[in-house]
């Protein structure tokens, strides 16, 4: 199961499903997302294709879910992040993006409505990701592939519409200062890809 998503947007009015369903189709506000890259991908080399399912719960009011990767990982360990990985020979991102959400998280193939893409994001581990975006109905069972995912949570979708949000910031990596994304969160700490494809999400959907 996820835990419940965080509360205390109120002043920011939440979206219904039929209205998300239209901005994501609406091809004005999807021109509004952009490919993105986190800094320093350049050093990386060839990318590897990979993809990740960004689903949008259509509680009342509307959550996206995340995963907190298990500290065991070797490579993004303890981060947050969407479900998903590397796409395998023939898959198509849509293929890829399923797949591994059943894998992770327990969610059937058969219950996302598949929406859409949103433009790639190079990581500096080396992979572009290709984020699929989602509608899902409650009540969901999901259960957490132990190996992989500590923990399923929901975001509040309100904090994608405030124009407030997400805050820059900086830190140094491998002897250079980067900047990045990050969305604020109670117990977590959402950053990097994850919310760099958050800030897509939210520009087509303000």
């Amino acid at each position: 199961m996820s835990t419940p998503p965080e509360e205390g947007l109120g002043t920011i009015e939440a979206l219904g499903a039929t209205e998300i369903a239209q901005r994501l189709r609406d091809p004005v506000r999807l021109a509004r997302a952009e490919p993105t890259a986190t800094e320093g991908h350049e050093e990386v080399g060839r990318p590897v294709a990979a993809a990740v399912l960004v689903p949008v719960v259509l509680h009342p009011s509307p959550t996206v879910l995340l995963t907190l990767r298990t500290t065991k990982l070797s490579s993004h360990a303890g981060q947050v992040a969407f479900p998903g990985g590397r796409m395998e020979p023939g898959e198509s991102a849509e293929q890829a993006a399923l797949r591994e959400a059943w894998e992770e998280i327990g969610l059937g193939p058969a219950l996302p409505k598949v929406m859409g893409r949103l433009p790639d994001h190079l990581t500096g581990t080396g992979y572009r990701v290709t984020p699929v975006v989602a509608l899902l109905h409650p009540p969901l069972k999901l259960v957490p592939e132990p190996g992989e995912v500590d923990l399923i949570f929901e975001y509040d979708l309100k904090r994608l519409l405030d124009p407030a949000l997400p805050q820059q910031q900086k830190a140094r990596f491998r002897g250079r200062e980067r900047a990045f994304w990050v969305w604020p969160h109670e117990r977590h700490y959402v950053w990097g890809a994850t919310a760099a494809i958050l800030r897509n999400l939210a520009l087509v959907l303000r």
